[in-house]
């Protein structure tokens, strides 16, 4: 490898003048400082004379950062005549969909990279030529595929602008040697030395960590001057290192803590939380404490791991660990526990919490090492010489990407090397220590120059976990970072804050959504569907489309205000169906598996024969039966037409009443529905079934009345109930609501059919109440008591809860998983003043089709009007056994 040499003769060359003349004064300037820190005390006179020591050291460091600086704007004019670079990002069993995966995809082109996905590294196009060294710049090894790439990378012959998120080294250093034990224990012999760390505490072992409860505390009085033993708890802090030699490590501002008060942890900044439990000045120490016990472990295993240091040369590469501390009554935590990965196993329940934490360091550590992404691969230098200070070319490309990483404020601070472990003034970890407190100086300086209200030159730029970790003031940038979703959602186009309209597609196993909205903003809020609701929701998901809205919200007022809108569409898919082309078998099921409503009683497909003598028209509307579907094999329903699915009563069959006869029974007659909007589903499909359109839908939650049936000859009205938005001692008894309703119509001689349960709120949905299984086994008897109640006062009855219950999964939109119908608008070409010209179906098979109905129209008639058109092949069932029951004289 090429030595930069500092010497008296002037530079040389091929390269760059510029480049040449800037490291050599670099260089000079190194040489001088050097020069002067070995000179050993001066004499008060000199001090006086030259200034404090630390001013000199100080001036000297600006010259440094002032020759670093004149080289990065050099390699980004290199840079910028080049194409653009690519990212090569592998996902291993990640989904595409996955937050992670689009959080790296949407950064990364905001960086003007070309982002290339694929599985492990032996599936990328990129990385299977030339033992993957060319053809990138940034590699991402996701979870599950780090074992690929350290198979198949050649970290010894990466590019000088080459970077991988993966450090051999440390990966070797906190592997396991068995049973937890960290593997460089086995090798550390130190004698006399106590390593502030548990032996069994290295990588992805199946020990549980106890809570901070169950710890004893320590003694009032600790050896470090702890105050009283308050300070009982266990901290999740990650670590970015970027260098192993010199070793080179950040601490981010974010942790995971759980104290002894607590059951889950919670995200915190570690600074806020250390200043919470104790004082100023303790908790300034306590915060040294931790980046020296995470030093000294990382210094301890990366020098027992000499077997790799010839082997790895990756200048641009890193690692995030993350370190579990116990702190125990003492401000000088233990590491329990040190992992290769970003983990939040100890955060509450909501696993979308872990998420939005771990996407908030993932981006702000590509945003942070991005800033030395631009570094062109070039040689440089050409000086020659005997004499003075020599960096290789590997150290000055490591010093002018920390440079960097120092010039823009981010959520990492510098843990290692400190001030306590510099190895000397002519040490590259000398200059970064130097650099690093210029740095801290001048923020120090603006942060004063801030608060005493003069005007800096200098704003420092807020990550992204400030902007979600400090709370209060208005909402000024409403917009979300990310939509999580449970499972994950593949949202068209892909995720962008500045997109508002999503289309997801699911499927048809997939019933609820859950979903949580993160705003970029802690300023703003989030609220689902309506301005004060949820900022996180369980949604079921209909057949068909569904939508959800998310509102991002300025609540600083006493009104929250609507600042933007975001609506995912979810289309959820049918039944997967397989055509029957040739011989098939019939199969019949009265439950499904996945829900046991009757557990004494078959589930599933089941052989299904049919019986050769004719069967009877049904004598009442709750003859037991089951579902009937062709398929080419019972014991896999992905092999059936589920078209062809049909609702069989056991020994008899409902009859299909056609359209012209049901005009004629309903001449005359007044048809009254009452109950909730299952029942207002049924009397829309029978208001469309006589008139052969539906011109008038709503959601109506009182009383509708429609006189203009069936060439106004027959009269139908809905009444709602139960009425759940008035107080339960004012709320009228159905058998209240049953006779004000024949009442106000004037009905005497009636007949009356109920419709008994049906499946629902059988989902654990935000917002509603919601039946756990126990609960839902007993509707079935109370079900069976609706029906012999009906019957025991002479009224006629549809066991709709029997016809659900095997197709609970097959709901249309609506929180309560109740709806087994939705009403659709179109335009149709009819004959205006002709309402009931239309020709319904001639079917003659004895089960009833749950094959969905087209809206009856006449071809090529004009003018077109608005229709609407009920949809929902379970809700046509009852529907027509309703009508069946109706006009019994139809049948046969």
């Amino acid at each position: 490898m090429r030595r930069l040499l500092m010497g008296r003769r002037c530079c040389s060359g091929p390269l760059l003048l510029l480049l040449g003349l800037s490291v050599c004064l670099f260089l000079q300037t190194l040489m001088g400082a050097r020069n002067r820190l070995r000179s050993g005390p001066r004499p008060a006179a000199d001090l006086q004379n030259r200034g404090p020591p630390q001013e000199v050291v100080m001036e000297e460091t600006q010259r440094w950062i002032s020759t670093l600086e004149a080289l990065h704007g050099e390699t980004r004019v290199q840079v910028w005549s080049q194409k653009k670079r690519r990212a090569v990002v592998l996902t291993g069993r990640l989904l595409v969909s996955d937050p992670e995966v689009q959080l790296y995809q949407q950064v990364l082109q905001e960086m003007d990279y070309e982002v290339q996905l694929s599985r492990y590294a032996e599936t990328s196009s990129f990385l299977r030529t030339n033992h993957g060294v060319r053809g990138w710049s940034l590699l991402l090894c996701l979870s599950s595929s780090e074992g690929s790439c350290l198979r198949r990378i050649s970290f010894s012959h990466l590019q000088h602008n080459q970077r991988v998120n993966l450090l051999p080294r440390v990966i070797e250093a906190f592997s396991d040697d068995g049973e937890g034990l960290c593997h460089f224990y086995t090798q550390l012999n130190l004698t006399g030395y106590e390593l502030p760390m548990l032996p069994h505490a290295c990588g992805s072992t199946n020990q549980n960590l106890q809570p901070p409860q169950t710890f004893l505390r320590a003694d009032r009085h600790s050896p470090d001057g702890a105050p009283p033993p308050a300070l009982v708890a266990i901290v999740n802090v990650y670590v970015l290192v970027t260098s192993v030699k010199p070793l080179t490590s950040f601490l981010h501002d974010i942790s995971v803590v759980t104290t002894n008060q607590e059951q889950r942890g919670r995200p915190t900044k570690l600074r806020n939380f250390l200043q919470q439990q104790l004082t100023p000045t303790v908790s300034h120490h306590a915060l040294g404490q931790v980046k020296k016990v995470i030093g000294d472990v990382l210094l301890a295993a990366l020098s027992t791991n000499q077997k790799q240091q010839t082997r790895s040369r990756c200048v641009l590469c890193y690692q995030l660990l993350t370190f579990t501390l116990l702190f125990k009554g003492s401000i000088t935590p233990v590491v329990v526990q040190v992992e290769t990965d970003l983990t939040f196993s100890s955060l509450s329940r909501d696993s979308f919490e872990g998420q939005i934490t771990k996407d908030l360091i993932l981006e702000e550590t590509l945003r942070f090492l991005h800033l030395s992404a631009e570094t062109h691969s070039q040689e440089y230098g050409g000086c020659r010489g005997t004499h003075g200070v020599c960096l290789s070319e590997d150290e000055f490309l490591f010093l002018l990407q920390f440079h960097r990483q120092m010039r823009t404020h981010s959520a990492f601070q510098l843990m290692y090397p400190s001030s306590s472990s510099s190895s000397g003034p002519s040490s590259v970890s000398d200059l970064v220590i130097r650099i690093n407190q210029f740095y801290e100086l001048q923020r120090n300086q603006n942060y004063k120059t801030d608060h005493t209200g003069e005007q800096t030159n200098q704003e420092p730029a807020v990550s992204p976990s400030q902007k979600v970790f400090d709370r209060g003031g208005p909402c000024l940038d409403p917009h979300l970072r990310q939509i999580y979703t449970a499972p994950p959602l593949t949202l068209t186009p892909p995720f962008s804050p500045w997109v508002k309209e999503y289309r997801a597609e699911v499927t048809f196993d997939t019933v609820t959504v859950r979903i949580r909205p993160q705003p970029v903003s802690s300023a703003c809020r989030v609220h689902l569907d309506e301005h004060r609701g949820p900022r996180m929701s369980n949604y079921p998901v209909g057949l068909g489309n569904s939508r959800i809205s998310i509102l991002v919200t300025d609540d600083s007022e006493l009104e929250p205000v609507v600042m933007a809108i975001y609506t995912v569409h979810v289309y959820r898919e049918s039944r997967p169906s397989l055509p029957m082309f040739g011989d098939h078998v019939t199969c019949g099921f009265l439950q499904d598996c996945g829900l046991l409503v009757q557990p004494g009683r078959s589930c599933g497909l089941q052989p299904f024969i049919k019986t050769l003598r004719p069967l009877q028209t049904c004598s009442s509307g709750h003859e037991p039966g089951r579902w009937v579907v062709p398929c080419l094999s019972c014991s896999d329903n992905r092999t059936c037409d589920w078209r062809e699915v049909a609702w069989q009563p056991d020994s008899c069959y409902h009859p299909l009443v056609d359209r012209r006869l049901l005009q004629d029974c309903l001449t005359d007659r007044k048809v009254l529905f009452i109950g909730d909007s299952t029942n207002r589903g049924m009397m829309y499909f029978l208001m469309e079934r006589v008139n052969s359109t539906l011109e008038d839908w709503r959601k109506a939650h009182d009383t509708l009345v429609y006189r203009n049936l069936n060439g106004n000859r027959t009269l139908v009205s809905y009444s709602y109930y139960p009425q759940f938005w008035l107080e339960k001692n004012q709320r009228p008894t159905f058998r209240q609501a049953l006779l004000q309703l024949i009442g106000s119509e004037s009905l005497g001689d009636v007949l009356v059919l109920v419709k008994s349960l049906g499946m629902g709120f059988h989902l654990p949905v935000d917002g509603i109440r919601s039946l756990n299984l126990r609960e839902v086994q007993d509707l079935y008897g109370e079900n069976q008591n609706i029906i012999a109640t009906a019957m025991h006062h002479g009224y006629e009855a549809i066991d709709t809860f029997g016809i659900t219950m095997g197709r609970y999964k097959e709901f249309m939109q609506g929180r309560c998983a109740c709806h087994f119908h939705e009403v659709e608008k179109f335009w149709s070409s009819r004959l205006l003043d002709d309402p009931t010209s239309a020709t319904g179906s001639t079917r003659t098979r004895p089960e009833l089709s749950s094959q969905l109905a087209e809206p009856d129209t006449v071809h090529g008639a004009w003018p077109k009007a608005l229709s609407y058109h009920v949809r929902g092949p379970v809700n046509q069932v009852y529907s027509e056994i309703l009508l069946s029951r109706l006009c019994p004289q139809t049948r046969g």
